[in-house]
C-alpha cells in the first residue's frame, strides 16, 4: 500500500470511528454492532503501528497512553471559570429572581431560564484548536487550573476533534466530569474483593480519578462527561443567542449534554422542574446536588454581569445536604430473621435530607474495621432516599481521645444464644432460631409481605403484639388465630380482628413459587424460589430433592443447595 493511500485509509478510519462513538455516546443510538467498531478501530491500531509517523494526536487510539506524570502544571483559562451562588430556600430563590429581573427590567414571569441538572462531579475546562482538543483543566482558582490533558483524553465521551468541517479557530468547553453510579458501585465492589482503597462516594471517585498522575489509572476508571457551557470562542461562525441552543450546538459538535435540561419561563416554571427532578432524583444513573438555573439569553447574562466570582444571571437551587457529620454514642446489635446480627450506631440527632437522623447502619463488623470507626468518632452520615443512613467515613481530625473499640457480642443481645461466626463469612448470627423473639419477628413479617404470602393489615406492630402475647410461636400459627384470641389484643376491635383472619384466610391461596419464597430459607430470594416451584411442583417433591438434583439448577448452587435441605 503505497504512503498517500495509508494516509487516506487512516484518515478515514478515524473519521469513521468518530461518527460512530458520536451516536454511540452523545446520541445514544449505536450505528454498528460493537464487534463492528472493534474491527474498525483494531484495523486503524494496525495501521498505526506499522506506520507511526502518520498517528495523529486526535486519533481515538491516543485515548490512553503517555507516561506518568511527577507533577501536574498549571494551565490558564482564556475565560474566567466562576462558581456559582446557592439559593436553598424558596425566599433566596424569589431574591435572586427580582434581583435578575430587576437588572434587565423584565417582569420575573417573563423571565427565560435553562434549567440543568447540577452534576455532583468535578468541573472541568476543555480546549480546542482548530477542532482538536489541545488541553484540559481542572477549575482551580477560576483563573488557573490544573493540567488534566492525559487524563481527560482517556474518558470515551469527551470527543478528541470536533464534528465539524469547519470548527472555530478557538473554543472552551465547560462540563462537569462524574462518575455514573452504576460504574461507582461496580468500582468500589472489585476494589473491596481485591482489599484496595474504597471511595466514600462518586464525586470523590471522579475527583481521585481524574488526579490521577498517570494516565492509565484514569482510564481504567469509569468517568464521563455533560457539558454545560461555552467560555471563550474564537470562530467564524456566529453563536446563539440562547445557552439552551448553544448546547444544543455543542451536542452537534460532538458533546454529550444532560437530556434533562429545559428551557422554562418564570419562577414557577423553574420551581416544577427543581421539583421534577427532586422527585426522580435516586432513579437518576448519576448524583446531583441540586438544579441549575442560568438566564438563556447571551444578551443579557452580559447585561447583568457577574459580581465577585459569580454571575449574576445564574445560580444553583440546592437540594437538602444528604451527607453530614455527626458523633457515634452508642452501637447496638439488631438481629434480622436469619439470626444475622447488624451493627447499629446510636448517634447525636443531625438532619439529613430533611430528616432528622438518631441511627446509621454500620453492616457488619469487616466494614467497622475497615473504616476504622469507633465509639465517639465524629463521621459523615449519608442518607439517600429510602435507603438507611449509613456511616460513610470517620472524620480522623476530630477523633478525640478514649474512643472505644466496637466490640460483637459473643451472645446474643434479645435471646442470650450463642452468636457465632462461619469461616468465610462477614456476617454473625445468633444460633436461637425460632427461640430468638427477634428472629420469629421477622420470620414472621417476612412470611406475611406482599411479595410472600400478602397478609394484608398484618405489620410490624401488630407482629410485635401476636409474639409479645404469645399467640404466634411460629408460622403455622397464623393459622389457627381465633376472633377471641385477637380481640384480647391492645387496639383491636372485632372488624379489624375479622379483617385479619379473612387476609389470612385468602393468603393460603396462593402459587407455590410465593409459599417457597415466604419461607424464608436462606439465599433462597424470588428468582431461585420460581426455579424450585417449577423444577419440583409441590412441597413434598421440594423435601425429598437431593443436593446433586439442586445444584444443577440455575442460580441455586451449592450454598443455597445447602440452605434448602438444612430447612426442610
Amino acid at each position: 500500500m503505497i504512503i498517500n493511500d495509508i494516509q487516506k485509509k487512516m484518515k478515514a478510519l478515524r473519521e469513521k470511528i468518530r461518527i460512530y462513538d458520536y451516536h454511540y455516546y452523545v446520541l445514544d443510538s449505536p450505528l454498528v454492532p460493537d464487534a463492528e467498531y472493534d474491527r474498525c478501530f483494531k484495523s486503524l491500531q494496525q495501521l498505526e503501528q506499522s506506520s507511526p509517523q502518520f498517528i495523529t494526536p486526535d486519533s481515538p487510539t491516543q485515548r490512553v497512553g503517555g507516561e506518568p506524570l511527577d507533577a501536574f502544571f498549571p494551565l490558564s483559562h482564556r475565560q474566567a471559570m466562576l462558581s456559582l451562588g446557592n439559593v436553598f430556600s424558596l425566599d433566596e430563590l424569589h431574591a435572586f429572581m427580582k434581583r435578575v429581573a430587576g437588572g434587565i427590567n423584565y417582569p420575573i414571569t417573563d423571565l427565560i431560564f435553562t434549567c440543568e441538572p447540577k452534576l455532583d462531579g468535578l468541573a472541568v475546562n476543555l480546549i480546542y484548536e482548530e477542532g482538536v482538543l489541545t488541553g484540559a483543566a481542572t477549575r482551580g482558582d477560576g483563573a488557573v487550573g490544573e493540567n488534566i490533558t492525559a487524563n481527560i483524553k482517556t474518558i470515551a465521551t469527551v470527543p478528541l476533534r470536533l464534528l465539524s468541517l469547519v470548527p472555530p479557530a478557538f473554543l472552551e468547553v465547560r462540563g462537569e466530569v462524574y462518575m455514573p453510579k452504576a460504574g461507582f458501585q461496580a468500582m468500589n465492589e472489585r476494589a473491596r474483593a481485591t482489599d484496595e482503597k474504597i471511595f466514600a462516594n462518586p464525586r470523590n471517585a471522579a475527583a481521585g480519578s481524574l488526579r490521577q498522575l498517570n494516565p492509565a489509572i484514569t482510564a481504567k476508571r469509569p468517568l464521563a462527561m455533560y457539558c454545560y457551557g461555552i467560555g471563550a470562542y474564537e470562530g467564524d461562525a456566529v453563536l446563539p443567542d440562547s445557552h439552551f441552543e448553544q448546547l444544543t450546538w455543542l451536542r452537534s459538535m460532538g458533546f454529550r449534554i444532560s437530556p434533562e435540561n429545559k428551557r422554562v419561563q418564570g419562577m414557577q416554571a423553574c420551581l416544577t422542574y427543581y421539583h421534577d427532578i427532586e422527585q426522580r432524583r435516586d432513579s437518576l444513573p448519576y448524583e446531583i446536588d441540586g438544579v441549575v438555573y442560568k438566564l438563556d439569553s447571551i444578551v443579557l447574562q452580559k447585561q447583568l454581569g457577574f459580581v465577585a466570582r459569580a454571575p449574576r444571571f445564574a445560580c444553583a437551587h440546592k437540594y437538602p445536604a444528604r451527607e453530614e457529620m455527626t458523633e457515634i454514642l452508642a452501637v447496638d446489635f439488631q438481629v434480622g430473621r436469619t439470626g444475622a446480627l447488624t451493627p447499629v450506631a446510636r448517634l447525636k440527632p443531625v438532619l439529613v435530607s430533611g430528616v432528622m437522623v438518631s441511627n446509621a447502619t454500620l453492616h457488619n463488623m469487616d466494614e467497622i474495621t475497615r473504616k476504622d470507626i469507633h465509639i465517639g468518632d465524629t463521621v459523615v452520615i449519608r442518607r439517600a432516599g429510602d435507603v438507611i443512613p449509613e456511616v460513610v467515613a470517620v472524620v480522623l481530625e476530630k477523633r478525640p481521645s478514649g474512643v472505644a473499640a466496637i466490640q460483637l457480642p459473643s451472645y446474643c443481645p434479645v435471646c442470650g444464644a450463642e452468636v457465632v461466626r462461619a469461616e468465610h463469612e462477614v456476617v454473625a448470627r445468633c444460633i436461637g432460631g425460632l427461640f430468638c423473639n427477634a428472629q420469629l419477628k421477622r420470620i414472621i413479617w417476612h412470611f406475611a409481605s406482599r411479595r410472600a404470602m400478602t397478609i394484608d393489615g398484618l405489620g410490624d406492630a401488630l407482629v410485635e403484639q401476636l409474639v409479645g402475647h404469645g399467640l404466634v410461636n411460629d408460622v403455622s400459627d397464623l393459622y389457627h388465630l381465633t376472633l377471641d384470641e385477637l380481640t384480647t389484643l391492645p387496639h383491636m376491635g372485632i372488624k379489624s380482628a375479622q379483617n385479619l383472619l379473612d387476609a389470612i384466610a385468602q393468603s393460603k391461596a396462593t402459587t407455590f413459587k410465593r409459599f417457597i419464597y415466604a419461607l424464608g430459607i436462606r439465599e433462597i430470594g424470588e428468582v431461585s424460589a420460581g426455579i424450585l416451584a417449577v423444577e419440583f411442583l409441590t412441597i413434598e417433591a421440594l423435601k425429598t430433592a437431593t443436593f446433586d438434583q439442586l445444584i444443577l439448577l440455575h442460580d441455586i448452587g451449592p450454598v443455597g443447595a445447602y440452605h434448602v435441605i438444612h430447612f426442610l
